[in-house]
């Protein structure tokens, strides 16, 4: 029987088991007791939060990466984020992926009035002395390597903190930051 289960990944983790470099490096595994033979679906970088989903079931992998299942993207940008730039993320924007010029695909996107409901994060975010900041749900259905990061310095407006907060049905809900709960399907 396969365990499965939804976890907060905290500032500053990478979203993986096993590092094998030699950097000391804070890992998923650290946080929980998991089964043996778990792993992430998907990936945050380290410098990301938000949902993951872990499974002890390598099939599950492909059917919540596949590019049907939506993944919603909480960033707070340098700056106050204009209707113009979130219509450019909307339409696709052009980014930097494996040294070639890539354009993300159309996707959902839309300008956050004030702050989400969201823990607060480990790592003090610089203050509104530096200028302000504003907030911007994205939502995709493709992963590339820090994607949604680049197409937010893309139209002009650098990501500061990126949160997701859902992967197709599933919500981060009241989840804090470290916390992982077992769930009994994947059901995106």
């Amino acid at each position: 029987m396969h365990h499965h289960f939804l976890l907060y990944k905290p500032f500053g983790y990478l979203s993986q088991f096993i590092y094998n470099l030699k950097r000391n490096k804070k890992l998923l595994g650290e946080l929980h007791d998991f089964p043996e033979g778990t792993m992430a679906i998907g990936r945050l970088d380290e410098d990301s939060e938000g949902l993951i989903i872990l499974t002890t079931d390598g099939m599950m992998s492909e059917i919540v990466r596949s590019k049907k299942v939506e993944k919603e993207y909480y960033a707070q940008v340098d700056g106050d984020i204009t209707d113009e730039s979130v219509q450019q993320l909307q339409n696709g924007v052009e980014i930097g992926f494996k040294g070639k010029k890539y354009i993300t695909l159309p996707c959902k996107a839309f300008k956050i009035n004030g702050v989400p409901d969201l823990p607060e994060r480990g790592k003090k975010i610089r203050d509104e002395r530096h200028g302000p900041t504003s907030w911007v749900s994205i939502t995709v259905t493709e992963g590339k390597f820090r994607q949604v990061r680049k197409m937010t310095s893309a139209v002009g407006f650098p990501t500061l903190r990126l949160v997701r907060v859902r992967i197709g049905n599933i919500q981060l809900g009241n989840l804090q930051p470290g916390e992982a709960i077992e769930i009994t399907e994947i059901n995106v």
